[in-house]
């Protein structure tokens, strides 16, 4: 018997179950329940792509945490089709979670360059820990364990040459992974040269070894400005790759959760779809590649669940297309969170404002949903770089686009350089881990500011006239107006 397809409610309920789960994705680890592996990010687990880059919510933590489990490697490998996956030993070189035995935490790498100790040598070291030196094995302080480095420079070379050389007779790689680089340090100087250390050993690492890698996700403007920090950086843009997500990834990654929810629904949803793939052991259930990557097939699917346009027709725009069009950043690219948490939202907004709808997302529910990806887009670019919102601020209640001159003159009436200074000076006093952040490269220079917050994404680059322009998952929480478009929230 012919499963009946799900009805408005019961989408909505499983939509509601399905991203509450995506919702809190960040605070856990992946799980093979929650493993979704996109085309677009292939390129990505190539262990000698030692530069992966991504913005906000692209999913490098994911991937890091990913890496680090065997089984979530295999299923990965599986997907992929990258069977060197399989012959890993992977290592954390730095993340946000505080290991002080495998490297120096964000206070500790503060006191080491106030020490005068040299990036690259921090990083040295922390790969020589990660191979289990023996010397080092005995040292707390990662002072020390430079201190033991940089005295005995030969045994450190030779745990080098033999670890390769082990390695590569087991046919294995030492894969030693770094992430939340923002995080490093609050002087954004200081912290392009730690990733710039970073960069420069694993280039080495990459040309020098056969099989010892670095692996190292890091936001595309931090990429580019710790290049400047070493020789021959513009070798690593033939060994790096970015996570991006295509508009088919974003809807395949809504229809995996959906999928792989818990319960009846859940199962309808697949019977009704078709071309499942479980797992042996029941984990995880893979989605037909008609959900994952079709274009058509996804728009079909999706105006089942939502209205097919954005008002009574075509003319405000398809909603298959038009959603991921507003949640995009200044570079075009849109962050699955983001896309998650519009989604959420408008199942939520549908529930308690049009109850009795003939679609599980109300169209107008979708547009609320936009205003509060916005919301959370402009909490975590607070969280992460807090420049951004103290350089925006003086701009709410204008609309965009905007000339570049009366952006400077609100800046200069504002006295935004001043401000940005006083934010540095108080991160940089900070006795807290939590309160390590990164400011902006050049906070006196207001049209260097632009190209800042342009490489962020937080602007679109500058139109052919000159103005400028805020997309809207920046524009709505921050506060500004667009005529015709999406607005302010209340």
């Amino acid at each position: 018997m012919t499963e009946a397809p799900l009805t408005a409610r019961e989408y909505r309920d499983l939509l509601s179950a399905a991203l509450a789960e995506a919702m809190t994705a960040d605070a856990r680890h992946p799980t093979a329940h929650t493993l979704f592996t996109p085309d677009s990010h292939r390129s990505a687990l190539y262990v000698d792509n030692v530069v992966v880059q991504g913005g906000r919510g692209a999913g490098k933590t994911f991937w890091y945490w990913s890496l680090l489990d065997e089984k979530l490697r295999g299923l990965a490998a599986d997907e992929y089709r990258i069977n060197r996956l399989r012959r890993l030993g992977v290592a954390p070189g730095y993340g946000l979670a505080p290991r002080h035995e495998c490297y120096p935490g964000p206070m500790v790498l503060r006191g080491l360059l106030e020490a005068g100790e040299d990036p690259y040598d921090i990083w040295y070291t922390v790969l020589l820990a990660s191979l289990d030196q023996p010397d080092l094995r005995g040292l707390t302080e990662w002072a020390d364990k430079i201190a033991w480095v940089r005295a005995n420079p030969g045994p450190a070379e030779r745990t080098i040459e033999e670890a390769d050389r082990r390695a590569y007779g087991e046919n294995i790689v030492h894969l030693l992974l770094f992430d939340a680089l923002e995080h490093l340090h609050s002087d954004r100087r200081h912290a392009d040269r730690l990733v710039g250390g970073i960069l420069r050993l694993a280039l080495q690492m990459r040309f020098a070894t056969r099989s010892l890698r670095l692996k190292v996700f890091v936001r595309p403007d931090m990429f580019e400005a710790a290049r400047h920090h070493f020789a021959d950086a513009s070798k690593l843009s033939a060994s790096s790759a970015r996570l991006e997500w295509t508009q088919t990834d974003l809807y395949g990654l809504l229809f995996h959760y959906l999928g792989n929810e818990d319960g009846d629904g859940a199962r309808r949803f697949r019977e009704t779809t078709g071309g499942w793939q479980p797992e042996a052991d029941g984990t995880r259930q893979t989605p037909p590649r008609l959900l994952s990557g079709n274009e058509e097939a996804q728009q079909r699917l999706f105006e089942e669940i939502a209205d097919e346009f954005m008002g009574s027709n075509i003319r405000r725009g398809r909603t298959y297309a038009w959603l991921p069009n507003h949640l995009m950043d200044g570079r075009g690219k849109v962050s699955p969170r983001s896309f998650l948490q519009a989604l959420s939202t408008a199942a939520e907004t549908t529930r308690t404002q049009h109850s009795e709808h003939g679609r599980a997302l109300h169209h107008e529910a979708i547009q609320k949903g936009v205003q509060e990806a916005s919301t959370q887009r402009v909490q975590e670019v607070s969280e992460d770089t807090p420049w951004v919102e103290i350089a925006i601020r003086p701009l709410a209640g204008y609309q965009v686009p905007i000339t570049a001159e009366t952006v400077r003159r609100l800046w200069r009436e504002a006295d935004l350089s001043a401000a940005l200074a006083r934010e540095a000076a108080r991160y940089a006093q900070a006795d807290t881990p939590d309160l390590v952040r990164t400011g902006p490269r050049h906070p006196e220079d207001l049209p260097r500011l632009i190209t800042e917050l342009t490489e962020l994404g937080v602007m679109t680059p500058p139109r052919t006239d000159g103005r400028l322009d805020l997309p809207d998952v920046y524009r709505l929480a921050f506060g500004l107006g667009r005529k015709g478009g999406v607005p302010r929230p209340k």
